[in-house]
């Protein structure tokens, strides 16, 4: 089975340039709110029902909020992706904003209070 390796969001920045795909694996309406630019949502919950490889994905980088669900979840991601190189986006996208790199917000949605 595909081990998924925990990556700086640095180095999650400098795959994407080179055509990883980053996968948002928070619900909807957490995506909604705020997201990396580019980022393909694919909820979590669905996982096991659709997988999120696409035609041509050959590196997925899986983020969620601070890293932790995605973690928690590490197994089930990588079974779903077998033929991919997968990562782990260090921190989620709390790191990702705290390194200055792009962020997405809309500001008409209400905000998280967790």
């Amino acid at each position: 089975m595909n081990q998924l390796k925990s990556i700086s969001p640095e180095r999650a920045a400098e795959l994407v340039r080179a055509g990883a795909v980053m996968i948002d694996i928070r619900e909807a309406d957490e995506h909604a709110r705020e997201h990396i630019p580019g980022a393909r949502h694919h909820a979590l919950r669905l996982i096991e029902q659709t997988a999120p490889i696409r035609n041509g994905d050959g590196v997925l980088i899986f983020h969620c909020r601070s890293g932790a669900r995605t973690k928690g979840n590490a197994a089930r991601l990588a079974a779903v992706t077998p033929q991919c190189d997968t990562y782990i986006l260090e921190g989620g996208l709390d790191a990702w904003r705290k390194a200055g790199l792009p962020v997405a917000l809309d500001r008409s949605r209400p905000i998280d209070i967790m």
